[in-house]
């Protein structure tokens, strides 16, 4: 009820002090000044002050938020200790590389070629390289056209 009365009070004084700075001709600010006075008397009306109000005071509210933290905690925590084996793992494995686990599972996927020459894939060719006059030719057009 007291979170109530304070934001209407604010509403308020704030629609008062739109009035006198639109009573000096600054129309713009008036209208920005009156915007947030309302902001207030909006919580109020939809009930948000009402709602914050009861999760400030609310105990189960904060043993929530206790949770929560903690959650984030741990997540947080799992998370650090995952890179840190990542940074052990690569400085390991640049010294000796692994082999598969089970290179066998994999094979009939790979194909009758690879598993039995062990040949790496042939990769695509990429596509020759225009010159670079030919790079701009389109803007270029795009630029006369426009007259620049």
């Amino acid at each position: 009820m007291i979170a109530e009365t304070v934001c209407s009070a604010v509403a308020a004084a704030g629609l008062g002090i739109a009035a006198v700075t639109a009573f000096r001709r600054r129309f713009r600010t008036a209208a920005r000044i009156a915007a947030y006075a309302l902001v207030p008397l909006g919580l109020v009306m939809t009930g948000v002050v009402q709602w914050a109000a009861d999760t400030a005071f609310s105990p189960v509210a904060w043993a929530g938020f206790g949770v929560l933290g903690g959650a984030w905690l741990l997540l947080t925590a799992t998370r650090a200790v995952e890179r840190r084996r990542d940074r052990k793992g690569r400085a390991a494995g640049a010294a000796a590389p692994r082999e598969a686990v089970a290179p066998q599972t994999s094979a009939p996927s790979l194909g009758q070629a690879s598993r039995a020459a062990g040949t790496p894939r042939a990769q695509p060719q990429a596509a020759p390289r225009a010159d670079a006059a030919d790079d701009f030719s389109d803007i270029e057009a795009i630029l006369k056209k426009h007259g620049i």
